[in-house]
């Protein structure tokens, strides 16, 4: 998965969606995932770099991060590497 190259994600945690209009606000460690994923980095090495950096137990980030990518997937900004 990766994000879609044409959103914008400023300093802040706004994330902007230019081909359909549609933006958010996200906190530190949305912003986390976000760059994360924008520098290819996998899942698995996402879920590792997550826990050591926020100290957050990996049952409930796996769950968050679920909803997370199901939040970003509604927006249009995470696609499947087949799609790309």
């Amino acid at each position: 998965m990766h994000i879609n190259k044409n959103i914008a994600i400023s300093e802040t945690g706004f994330v902007f969606n230019p081909l359909t209009g549609d933006s958010f606000s996200t906190n530190q460690v949305g912003q986390e995932i976000l760059r994360k994923l924008q520098g290819g980095t996998n899942q698995e090495e996402l879920l590792k770099h997550l826990t050591e950096k926020f100290n957050i137990d990996k049952t409930t980030l796996e769950k968050d991060m679920t909803d997370f990518m199901l939040m970003l997937n509604s927006y249009q900004i995470l696609m499947d590497d087949e799609k790309a």
